[in-house]
């Protein structure tokens, strides 16, 4: 079959290289001028299942309510009088109901497992190196800290996810360069966990994707769907910008792709046997006027990425892995000879103003745990807009537009997510069975 890919951020790509490994014609299409350059660009890199849960949970809006006028919120509620703003929290109030939350936790942690499983198959037979790390702590600064984490742990007992609660002590063997200065009560470790470069990932799978024969259409917009048995894809060229923001990253994944092939500046229509919208937050527009309305929102997620000191003693204070700061939601990464800090949840705000108290957060975090391990006076702040719908989960299947598929609304999860989410989507497509469950992952929830 013929294949439009819309998007190329983690989901659009993994789904583009499963389709193309399944043996279709595909072709993607991306208003950016390379892959992973928005959502997927800067973010913690950390896959971690049992941690895969979604936001609306029971006591969730009492605790963001509390969190409001905190200096250091690990969530932040912009005021709007936006009315699809109010909608949106209407609904992921309503699924904050205990019910409600433990479904919708049970189908993303289903699918988070099995990404893992996918993405461990893929880089193993593709022999791909994105600068992967085992190992994933969480840390627990007081007695309060674990006692707020102990719902948590049960929660992964449940789910069979290996774990181990430690002390102090044994948290800074796993991580010797933890500012011992900084009160640290206990940790839990989950020895199956990872973090990895999720833009370095995307960059590798799109190549082997284009190994395959998929093509690959940057700058180009798409600006209409028109379902049916052979569904039509009306794009544009956008010539790109005079200048690209350097990114601190290793030299293979700097820089834009090139265009496919040249691209006329009018409009084009094409037709395909199947279009999977994986547009992030422009997904919105594009299905609207089928009749598909998605409470989607932006919920924007800041990061900070700087270089280790190159000195002889930089590894010394720098992270072995991955940590996860409980109290105040911020996760530390080593992704190569860096160090990623990243977090906040920020409702109702833009991608064009930076919220100097999120920023403050990573820093302080930062410092608290690894001081002097980066070169902060080269320091790449990055925000990113999360597509998030208010109950949780993604959307993987069939719109109910003829020959529209979706695979979207993976949140602040898409990396942990983006392999399982591809695959399934790729096998259903095909009219075979998904290897695991889609039970509530499919649109018809949204009625």
């Amino acid at each position: 079959m013929r294949i439009a890919v819309i998007g190329a951020g983690i989901v659009g790509v993994t789904t583009a290289y499963e389709l193309a490994a399944a043996g279709h014609e595909v072709s993607v299409f991306e208003r950016r001028g390379s892959v992973a350059a928005e959502t997927s660009f800067a973010n913690a890199g950390v896959v971690a299942p049992g941690y895969v849960t979604p936001w609306a949970s029971p006591g969730m809006p009492w605790k963001v309510l509390r969190m409001l006028f905190a200096r250091h919120a690990p969530v932040r509620v912009r005021a709007s009088l936006d009315p699809a703003l109010a909608a949106w929290l209407w609904r992921w109030w309503r699924a904050c109901r205990s019910e409600a939350w433990q479904a919708n936790r049970t189908r993303m942690q289903r699918l988070a497992v099995f990404s893992r499983h996918r993405l461990h198959e893929l880089t193993k037979a593709l022999q791909l190196d994105y600068e992967r790390r085992e190992g994933y702590l969480v840390l627990l600064r007081s007695e309060a800290d674990l006692s707020a984490a102990h719902p948590g742990l049960k929660l992964l007992t449940e789910l069979g996810n290996r774990f181990h609660l430690v002390d102090a002590a044994r948290c800074r063997e796993l991580e010797p360069a933890l500012n011992p200065d900084t009160p640290l009560h206990a940790g839990v470790h989950l020895p199956d966990d990872e973090v990895g470069n999720c833009r370095q990932f995307a960059h590798l799978l799109r190549h082997e994707a284009q190994k395959l024969g998929a093509r690959w259409h940057f700058h180009t917009e798409v600006q209409r769907l028109v379902p049916g048995t052979q569904p039509q894809l009306v794009h544009r060229y956008l010539p790109p910008p005079e200048s690209t923001q350097l990114m601190i990253e290793p030299a293979t994944t700097r820089g834009a792709d090139p265009v496919t092939e040249p691209a006329p500046l009018e409009p084009v229509t094409e037709s395909f046997d199947a279009v999977v919208v994986c547009a992030a937050m422009g997904s919105t527009a594009l299905l609207k006027p089928l009749g598909i309305r998605l409470p989607l929102r932006a919920v924007h997620g800041y990061s900070i990425t700087a270089p280790l000191r190159p000195d002889d003693s930089a590894a010394e204070r720098a992270p072995r892995a991955a940590l996860m700061d409980e109290r105040y939601k911020v996760a530390i990464s080593r992704i190569g000879q860096r160090v990623r800090v990243a977090g906040s949840a920020e409702l109702g705000g833009s991608l064009s103003r930076h919220d100097p108290r999120a920023v403050a957060t990573l820093y302080k975090v930062l410092d608290d745990w690894f001081p002097g391990a980066a070169r902060l006076s080269q320091v790449q702040p990055w925000k990113g807009a999360r597509p998030m719908l208010p109950d949780g989960p993604p959307l993987i299947g069939a719109s109910g537009a003829d020959g529209i598929w979706l695979n979207l609304g993976h949140g602040s999860s898409g990396w942990a997510l983006a392999c399982g989410s591809a695959y399934a989507l790729a096998q259903t497509l095909q009219g075979r069975e998904a290897p695991i469950s889609l039970d509530g992952l499919g649109v018809e929830r949204l009625r």
